[in-house]
C-alpha cells in the first residue's frame, strides 16, 4: 500500500485520518495542502475516484471569500490547481483510489 493524506494540520479530520492509519501501523505521506498542493497529474487521478465538483469544498472560507459562488463545473479543474485550499479535506489516496473525508470503511478494505 503507498498511502497519501492530503490535508491541513488545522483540520480535525486529517488529524483523524492520520491516527487512523498510524494505529494501525500502515506507513503514509502527509503533504500540508497549505505548503504544497497536489501536482497536476495527482490531482486528475484523485478527481477521476471521486469527481471534481465533490473535490471542491463549496463551504470553506476560502470559497466564499474568492467569490466563486457561480463559477461553471468547466473552471472547476483550474480553480483547484491554482489553489490547493479549496479542496475538501483529507484527500487519502491510495494508488489510483482515492477517498474525501473520513472514510475508515474504504481505507480498510484497501490492499
Amino acid at each position: 500500500m503507498n498511502v497519501q493524506i492530503f490535508g491541513r494540520r488545522d483540520c480535525s479530520d486529517t488529524r483523524k485520518a492520520e491516527r487512523w492509519f498510524k494505529e494501525r501501523r500502515i506507513p503514509f505521506q502527509f503533504v500540508d495542502l497549505k505548503i504544497k498542493g497536489l501536482a497536476p497529474r495527482e490531482l486528475e487521478t484523485v478527481a477521476r475516484a471521486v469527481g471534481w465538483d465533490k473535490l471542491l469544498d463549496r463551504e470553506s472560507k476560502r470559497f466564499l471569500e474568492k467569490g466563486l459562488a457561480f463559477m461553471t463545473p468547466a473552471r472547476i479543474p483550474e480553480a483547484l490547481q491554482n489553489d490547493s485550499l479549496l479542496m475538501r479535506t483529507p484527500i487519502v489516496r491510495n494508488g489510483r483510489e482515492a477517498t474525501l473525508g473520513m472514510s475508515p470503511e474504504i481505507w480498510s478494505m484497501w490492499k
